[in-house]
């Protein structure tokens, strides 16, 4: 598996595996054991960066990340999050936002004991909290830094002036957000700011939910547990209209050889050299074919046609229901 860099020296496969839903958001929790099997797999096939969060579950996610990759830990870098208000003790949530300084230290520390490590690699601030001062945000994660408890702090879905402020105060190494041939939303002011700050840029839903796999159409019935029923671009109507865009990269995929899923990828891993995409899944095929995208060679005449065609379609429906884009900071 080819390396990139995020930051200045976060060194990581140049695909991460987003482990979100192995416990949650697409339908019932996966099968434990299984996904422990495909944790370590992807190691083996050549993942170093493994993305989960405090929220996923609550909390059930990171003690899956942790257990899987005790065995391996020197070997891995692990990402997760905190920032939403969530009692440590239940797990019950409130569905607000919470980055007080004492409540990001309590977090961190009770990740630690999810994870079985003695330092979180990377600790995004899952969504910005308005009432709390960036800058307190990035103290508080500065000291947990220099206590040796997190090494890299990154951030998800921010604004880019929220993110220059943070970086003024603690160098963020990160930052997350969902980009891909679905949402190209990023290109506008987020990357061109990341590339003069020095930032990594590691994008979720990199497969658009699963739009972009090509197995999705109008007629899918998504369990009920599944966070896509409530997604506007997910809505049938929706769904008809942008198979459009799936036509369009699965014409590529042809040509090459590939599947959508892995031009998709390729696609996204062309535009910088700092990106590291994480796609999930909880099927073993499906990881194998996703890590294939490392290898499909994308000319330019390839990347001007995926891109220009891309972006002269109107896409239907908004990425996220109402309230969840109201959390984004951006």
């Amino acid at each position: 598996m080819q390396k990139r860099t995020l930051g200045k020296n976060l060194e990581v496969s140049a695909l991460g595996l987003g482990c979100m839903s192995m416990t949650s958001a697409y339908g019932p929790p996966a099968d434990k054991g299984e996904m422990i099997k495909m944790l370590r797999a992807a190691h083996d096939l050549g993942v170093t960066h493994f993305d989960t969060a405090e929220a996923y579950g609550p909390f059930a996610n990171e003690a899956l990340v942790g257990e899987a990759l005790q065995p391996i830990r020197d070997k891995v870098t692990i990402a997760t999050k905190f920032g939403f208000d969530i009692d440590l003790e239940t797990g019950k949530r409130t569905g607000g936002t919470n980055s007080r300084p004492e409540h990001i230290k309590a977090v961190a520390h009770a990740c630690l004991k999810r994870l079985r490590t003695e330092a979180i690699d990377l600790f995004y601030q899952h969504r910005v909290d308005p009432n709390v001062p960036i800058e307190d945000v990035a103290g508080a994660v500065k000291e947990l830094m220099a206590a040796g408890k997190v090494k890299h702090f990154g951030m998800s879905e921010a604004a880019v002036q929220t993110i220059r402020r943070a970086h003024a105060v603690q160098r963020v190494t990160a930052v997350q957000s969902e980009y891909s041939l679905f949402y190209r939303g990023p290109e506008a002011e987020l990357l061109p700011a990341l590339e003069q700050l020095g930032i990594g840029f590691v994008p979720f839903s990199p497969l658009g939910a699963g739009f972009l796999t090509g197995k999705i159409d109008e007629n899918t019935k998504f369990d009920p547990a599944d966070f896509r029923n409530m997604v506007p671009r997910f809505s049938p109507e929706a769904r008809k209209a942008n198979m459009v865009l799936v036509e369009l990269v699965r014409k590529v995929a042809e040509r090459k050889g590939a599947t959508p899923a892995q031009v998709a990828l390729a696609w996204l891993l062309a535009q910088k050299p700092w990106i590291v995409p994480i796609p999930g899944t909880t099927k073993l095929h499906r990881l194998k074919e996703n890590l294939g995208a490392v290898n499909i060679a994308l000319t330019e005449a390839d990347l001007t046609e995926i891109s220009e065609a891309s972006s002269s379609l109107k896409l239907e429906g908004a990425r996220l229901p109402e309230p969840m884009l109201k959390m984004t900071g951006l």
